[in-house]
């Protein structure tokens, strides 16, 4: 019979057994298992090291191209879009730095930039109240401007297509020369060839903002309004970490293929960061509107900033469009090869300097 007493030398043998292993294990087993661990551990914090060692190295080498590709930026670009008018349209989310970086590389090719259209959240929407308030507007907007839409789009394509007859244009201003050229000192890029015409085509462009304003579809800096030859779409490459489709890729694709039947040139750019699979930059490159535009991944940098200004400038001289960026998130090449240059016309009868003239030059 099992009574207490049977318990209790139970419970004396397995606390002795346990007091005996650890004896044993502290002393017969100390030394090699203290030397492995050691040892792992040391292999460990070398490996960490020389990491960190390689991911400052990696940065302080990146931080000089940086350096370097902000420098020479204002020469590469230099006369690319002289002449031509930029609008840039925005996703919600979009890096400001990243419009401010294409504004200031446009600058520097000679372009004028119009201004900023920021498409709302509320512009992707897709429950029924917000596509109801975004149809009537669009219905409004275009009825009173005279512009067609396609009653088989979506509403958000609708809305594409009145915004994208009302800021863009394929026709150069008057005062601008040739893709590619060097512009003059006198040159306005904002000129219009019927100043009377674009001031109705501006009004119009007006009242039109105002409509989808009031709704809260957009907004918008600058004077977009005025017509502009070249459109570059900023994406804000963030990817639902739920596997959702994102709303904001997906109808991306529609705006982009308005932008682009309307415009002379159009790119699609975002931010190294998020590219990736899912991203509104993979869905547009998976898509046909892909043939029509081209894209860069990595418009957060100097770099790619002065990418997408020569795949615009490849676009108006009657290139190919191309997927531009980081390979691994699903560009085809880094850059446009062989880079666009500037032209000068040629001069009618060339002439040798005069010595003295070419020994100042010298100097």
């Amino acid at each position: 019979m099992i009574d207490f007493r049977y318990h209790l030398v139970s419970i004396v043998a397995v606390f002795l057994a346990l007091a005996i292993g650890i004896v044993l294990g502290s002393t017969e087993l100390q030394g090699p298992t203290y030397n492995f661990l050691n040892r792992t551990t040391a292999k460990l914090q070398n490996q960490l090291d020389q990491t960190k060692s390689n991911l400052s190295a990696t940065q302080a080498q990146a931080g000089a191209d940086e350096a370097y590709a902000e420098a020479v930026e204002p020469t590469v670009l230099r006369g690319l879009l002289a002449g031509q008018r930029l609008v840039i349209v925005t996703e919600p989310g979009a890096q400001p730095s990243v419009v401010s970086g294409i504004s200031a590389a446009a600058i520097d090719a000679g372009a004028t930039v119009t201004g900023q259209i920021s498409l709302a959240p509320r512009f992707f929407d897709t429950t029924g109240t917000v596509q109801d308030s975004l149809n009537q507007a669009t219905l409004n907007v275009a009825q009173s401007a005279g512009i067609p839409v396609d009653a088989a789009a979506t509403y958000q394509q609708q809305a594409a297509q009145v915004i994208a007859t009302e800021i863009l244009t394929k026709a150069p201003a008057a005062s601008a020369q040739p893709a590619g050229a060097v512009a003059s000192a006198s040159a306005d890029p904002s000129a219009s060839p019927d100043p009377s015409a674009s001031a109705a085509q501006s009004a119009s462009a007006a009242t039109m903002f105002q409509a989808y304003a009031a709704s809260q579809f957009l907004s918008i800096t600058g004077q977009p309004g005025a017509q502009a030859t070249l459109a570059v779409v900023v994406t804000p490459q963030n990817v639902p970490s739920d596997g959702r489709q994102d709303p904001v890729a997906q109808l991306l694709v529609p705006v982009v293929h308005e932008l682009a039947a309307k415009a002379a040139a159009t790119v699609v750019v975002g931010s190294s960061a998020g590219s990736g699979d899912g991203s509104p930059m993979a869905v547009v490159r998976m898509n046909d509107v892909a043939s029509q535009v081209s894209t860069v991944d990595d418009a957060d940098l100097v770099s790619g900033q002065t990418v997408a200004i020569q795949a615009l400038a490849i676009a108006l001289g009657g290139g190919k469009t191309g997927s531009y960026g980081f390979t691994a998130n699903g560009a085809t090449a880094v850059a446009p090869s062989p880079a666009p240059t500037a032209t000068v016309s040629p001069s009618a009868t060339p002439t040798q300097p005069a010595p003295a003239t070419a020994k100042k030059a010298r100097k």
